[in-house]
Formats: structure tokens, C-alpha cells, sequence
């Protein structure tokens, strides 16, 4: 559990650094095989008792995040449609840095539609 609390969330905050020293060039490359892999789940769905992280519109969704925002939520895809997958339990750890990625979300979206 110590891994996920230090080294683990540090690698996952500077994995566009990571990318960048490795491959010689930006994580833009990343950025679009993501698109590619959520476009793939979302029309050819997710297998049966599997779900996805996908960023989705915030709204109406199960985890007390704030609405209007797009966040990554696990999901399951079928017919070209996506759908939340509810009440997935959270330890507090997580549930604490869901929150601070809504906040820095919610900072973002105040500066860019002032």
C-alpha cells in the first residue's frame, strides 16, 4: 500500500515528463492513442463484466463528483454508447485524490470560461 501512496501517484503525475525522456519526443503521440483507444471501446464495446476509464461529461454520475466537467470515470461501452459504472468502492486515499483532480478540473474550467 506504501507504493501506491508515494512512488506510484509520483509516476503517475510525471508520466508525460517520463515519455517525453524516453521516447525524444512530446506525449502528444499518448495523447492520441488514448482518443484511438476510447473511440475503439466506445464502437466496439467492452466485454462482458469489464469496464474502461473513459473522460466523460460529469453529470448526474454516481461518485458526488461535481457536474460539468469531463473526468475519468470507469465505464462500460455497448453500441456506440457509454455508460458509468456505479458504485465501484473507493479506499479514502483514492476517494481524496478524486477530489483534488475535480478541484484542479474545476480551477481549470473557471480560467478558461471566466
Amino acid at each position: 500500500m506504501k507504493y501506491f501512496k508515494g512512488d506510484f501517484i509520483k509516476t503517475v503525475q510525471q508520466r508525460g515528463a517520463a515519455v517525453l525522456k524516453a521516447r525524444g519526443f512530446s506525449s502528444a503521440a499518448s495523447a492520441a492513442n488514448a482518443v484511438t483507444d476510447h473511440i475503439k471501446s466506445l464502437f466496439q464495446g467492452t466485454a462482458p463484466g469489464e469496464h474502461v476509464s473513459m473522460g466523460v461529461w460529469s453529470n448526474g454520475n454516481p461518485y458526488g463528483i461535481a457536474d460539468g466537467i469531463f473526468y475519468s470515470f470507469p465505464c462500460t461501452c455497448k453500441n456506440g454508447t457509454w455508460s458509468i459504472v456505479p458504485g465501484l468502492q473507493c479506499s479514502e486515499e483514492s476517494k481524496k485524490l478524486m477530489k483534488a483532480t475535480e478541484q484542479e478540473l474545476l480551477e481549470e474550467k473557471k480560467e478558461a470560461l471566466p
